[in-house]
């Protein structure tokens, strides 16, 4: 075989790959958008009312619960998640630190990009058990939080790595110190650092697996910090496995809810992004 009929079969099976990702995308995004928002329709009030006594088993309210708790756990695990990260990104920069140390901790920190997420829950439950303590929202904060950790690092170092020379060798040239100059290249990296704190309040928002062992499940309204909460993952884990028809539709609704919910977190990264972009060092307003 020629390299031009490789050239040609490698081209071919890279399409074909493509498509099969993009085809399987569509099928799931097209059932779970086709049967959640017939759930909606037929009781959209589902999605605010507060669940009823008897909801595993006969889909008597609605999942306001579940909302909550995956607005209550993930908020406060990005915040906490977020400061950690850009500085961390800082500290790993030449202005920092060593280029060895620096390639140390980037290894490090993409095997924990690798790592499972239930791996995360499971670190987490056994700092639970050695306290003596039970799973509650607490507890799904600090393991969603160390989840999201290395995916924001990553691209915040990322982002100040690309961040144009100039931008440091002008700040320090005017006298200022690493702290002021670290400041302008945030500012200057801010379309992916942004980027980054959304995908990770994205890829937080749909995982089941870190908060399943974590934070508990309770059909209840999230009521304290160390009670248990439940989020969209969990409740759609155990709906989808009911015997009632009832509950399995409102399983199909909360997916509808939260692959709209992620596909919207990253389209206004996306556009966030753009639009800091304009304002960045060679930018359309620089």
């Amino acid at each position: 075989m020629d390299r031009y009929a490789k050239q040609r079969l490698f081209g071919a099976l890279v399409r074909g790959a493509a498509a099969l990702v993009v085809a399987v995308m569509i099928l799931v995004v097209s059932v779970t958008i086709i049967r959640g928002g017939a759930a909606l329709v037929g009781n959209p009030a589902i999605v605010v009312t507060p669940p009823g006594s008897r909801y595993m088993l006969e889909g008597d309210g609605g999942f306001l619960h579940a909302v909550l708790g995956s607005i209550f756990i993930v908020g406060p695990a990005t915040v906490i998640s977020m400061l950690l990260a850009v500085s961390t990104a800082i500290y790993l920069q030449s202005d920092y630190s060593s280029e060895r140390f620096s390639d140390a901790v980037n290894m490090f920190l993409n095997v924990l990009w690798a790592t499972p997420p239930i791996v995360y829950g499971v670190f987490v439950l056994t700092v639970v058990i050695a306290v003596g303590a039970r799973t509650s929202l607490f507890f799904g904060i600090v393991a969603i939080a160390i989840f999201q950790y290395p995916i924001m690092t990553r691209y915040t170092d990322e982002a100040l790595r690309s961040a144009p020379d100039t931008v440091k060798e002008a700040s320090y040239g005017l006298g200022a110190t690493r702290f002021e100059t670290a400041r302008i290249t945030v500012r200057a990296a801010l379309p992916g650092v942004v980027a980054g704190i959304i995908m990770g309040f994205a890829r937080g928002i749909g995982d089941a697996a870190t908060v399943l062992f974590t934070a508990g499940r309770s059909t209840q309204m999230p009521n304290g910090l160390f009670e248990p909460a439940t989020t969209l993952p969990i409740l759609i884990f155990d709906q989808s496995t009911s015997f009632n028809a009832e509950v399995r539709s409102h399983a199909y609704a909360a997916s509808f809810v939260l692959i709209v919910a992620v596909l919207g977190l990253i389209l206004v990264s996306k556009l966030l992004a753009g639009r800091f972009a304009r304002y960045a060092p060679g930018g359309r307003y620089s």
